[in-house]
């Protein structure tokens, strides 16, 4: 088989030789340059670099039509490129979801209506436009959140105390997003109500519309207060067969029939009521404690569904210790132009041996400039386990509540230095 890899999320975090032979087919990576040193050396496939400058779809067509070839699959496993696949996949007449299959799960207007069409509970919301035809009179009073249709990581997500004062700062050009101030993308934005509530993520994998695999955790700090510059994690619960039963309804509404999800919803009045879904994996440590849990490392069984293969008989049998897994991150983007410099408080939970891993930046390190939630890139990130979703939790508010960050200012390059 011919397979076609937009390449974007780093190698180590997917493992494609997991689930992908690459003796057996003929694998080729489009990446940009720092996307492809990503892959091991010694992999047998074909590397193909791009600008990065236009889309991923945009970029494949253009060297596709200078060296025509096929393939029998299209794949990427990032949320930023899973409509540049199905563009592709389209272009070539490869099999795979269609174009408006995936939208569903990108778009998180499309995917409130088709799952409110399914009879299951979202926030109320309206596209901005319509929105900001309204005067901002919205159908709920009280807090609003305003948010990109397709962002993630809770990037340029504000909340307001109402929609007045919502549609105030947009007509003024004062909300602080650039491309919302100047008008150039008043239709990529929605506002919705403010849903209060423990925040749940579910991740697992389908194939055939058949849920394979479910793993349920709830956050500890939410991706908004992340991106503001606080921590967050999770920590795995239990879930029941009518929580099942809801995850499968929603996955079946947004129309993700093949491959891994991960869908986050708000426990409100007891009443699950549906965020978003993607897709593709969750980030941070979702993956590697899914496989903790579970012992399914869902990029692997998702490649072998995108490649047809029937996973169902071959998913291993979970581990006998019933242990909780959690993860955790610390951010360091809010500190941008900083060097690290360690973390006061650290010393205990560093040391614990319910730290199942702990990767802190080395001191020295330039924090990031962009919300990151890699271990590597950001200040910490980790794992937790203990026997039961109580001690998971209380280990990470403590450590979130005990953690500081030591900074001081990052010296000056030598191309800063002569401009200065």
């Amino acid at each position: 088989m011919k397979i076609l890899i937009l390449h974007r999320v780093p190698y180590f975090k997917i493992e494609y030789h997991r689930g992908i032979s690459h003796d057996l087919h003929d694998v080729t990576y489009f990446g940009t340059d720092p996307a492809l040193a990503t892959l091991p050396p010694e992999l047998r496939c074909e590397r193909v670099s791009r600008p990065g400058k236009r889309s991923a779809f945009e970029e494949a067509r253009d060297w596709l039509t200078q060296r025509p070839r096929d393939f029998d699959r299209v794949i990427s496993a990032s949320e930023y490129e899973l409509l540049d696949a199905a563009r592709l996949r389209e272009h070539l007449g490869a099999p795979g979801a269609p174009v408006h299959q995936v939208a569903l799960a990108r778009d998180k207007v499309l995917m409130k209506q088709a799952v409110e069409e399914a009879g299951l509970s979202v926030p109320r919301f309206l596209p901005l436009p319509r929105f900001l035809d309204l005067d901002g009179r919205a159908p709920w009073h009280g807090r609003t959140v305003l948010k990109p249709h397709r962002g993630a990581s809770s990037e340029d997500v504000l909340v307001f105390d109402t929609p007045l004062q919502a549609a105030t700062a947009i007509i003024e050009g004062r909300t602080g997003v650039a491309r919302l101030d100047t008008g150039s993308d008043l239709l990529d934005f929605e506002v919705e109500e403010f849903v209060s509530g423990p925040i749940r993520h579910f991740d697992g994998l389908v194939q055939d519309g058949t849920l394979l695999v479910l793993s349920a955790s709830e956050y500890v700090g939410t991706c908004l207060q992340y991106a503001q510059g606080l921590p967050m994690g999770s920590f795995q619960i239990g879930f029941s067969h009518e929580t099942r039963a809801w995850v499968s309804r929603a996955l079946a509404a947004v129309r993700i029939e093949d491959g891994s999800f991960h869908l986050e919803a708000i426990v409100h009045q007891g009443e699950l009521v549906f965020l978003e879904v993607g897709n593709r994996v969750g980030g941070a440590d979702v993956v590697a404690t899914v496989e903790m849990a579970t012992g399914v490392h869902l990029p692997s069984y998702e490649l072998r569904v995108l490649l047809g293969e029937p996973v169902a008989a071959a998913l291993p049998e979970p581990p006998t210790g019933r242990h909780r897994y959690g993860w955790f991150v610390h951010p360091g983007h809010h500190l941008a132009g900083q060097e690290f410099q360690g973390l006061d408080g650290a010393v205990a939970f560093r040391a614990s041996p319910h730290a199942a891993t702990w990767n802190e930046l080395p001191i020295g390190a330039a924090l990031p400039d962009h919300i990151t939630y890699q271990a590597g890139e950001t200040v910490l990130a980790g794992i937790v386990v203990s026997e039961s979703a109580e001690e998971t939790r209380d280990w990470l508010i403590d450590l979130f509540d005990s953690l500081s960050v030591r900074t001081r200012p990052a010296a000056l390059t030598t191309a800063q230095q002569v401009s200065a």
